[in-house]
């Protein structure tokens, strides 16, 4: 996802949602999530996702003071038991509570998926603590369900579901981002 402005509404601050660039970035990203997220990450963590797959790297960004106030981060690459095919991966989401339901994460998450398929993703997984009512609500409104139950997944000793997204590639006969245009309409992320 390039600079993308997006046009608030209902008296909601004006902001953009841009990509991660530069390990400048990266103490703002960090004291983002590590304040709104029940796990703990080390910096190396935060390493692992953004040296690699900066480009699955989001952050929303308020116009009038530079603040980041939305993130997200996520991975992709070959998936072992499932024939080698392209598996996306939501590591970490957060909107500062203030901005939630004013559709920011819906947008964080669909430029993210945006980009997974483009690069050949086949399925995008995540996993949410099974308390957490908002955020299995955006996940499934964007298509994705229910995998598994995860006993204690969580450090708080919460349960957490795994949940995937499944992109229908059937049609794709040349290469995989082939129709990918069809694809996010069916997702509805256009």
């Amino acid at each position: 996802m390039s600079n993308e402005s997006l046009d608030a509404t209902d008296g909601a601050a004006a902001f953009h949602i841009k990509q991660y660039e530069s390990e400048l970035e990266l103490a703002k990203v960090m004291a983002l999530i590590d304040a709104e997220l029940s796990e703990p990450y080390s910096i190396f963590t935060y390493r692992y996702f953004l040296s690699q797959w900066p480009f699955l790297c989001h952050v929303a960004v308020l116009e009038a003071t530079g603040e980041y106030f939305g993130c997200i981060i996520g991975k992709m690459d070959r998936h072992k038991g499932d024939q080698g095919r392209m598996r996306g991966y939501i590591g970490m989401l957060t909107v500062v509570e203030e901005h939630r339901k004013k559709s920011v994460g819906s947008e964080l998450v669909k430029g993210c998926i945006r980009e997974m398929i483009r690069r050949g993703c086949e399925e995008i997984c995540l996993e949410t603590e099974v308390t957490n009512r908002g955020a299995l609500k955006l996940y499934e409104r964007l298509g994705f369900i229910r995998d598994k139950r995860l006993r204690r997944y969580y450090l708080n000793g919460n349960d957490a579901y795994r949940l995937k997204l499944l992109v229908d590639r059937r049609t794709h006969v040349d290469s995989p981002t082939a129709n990918v245009k069809a694809i996010f309409t069916n997702l509805q992320l256009v």
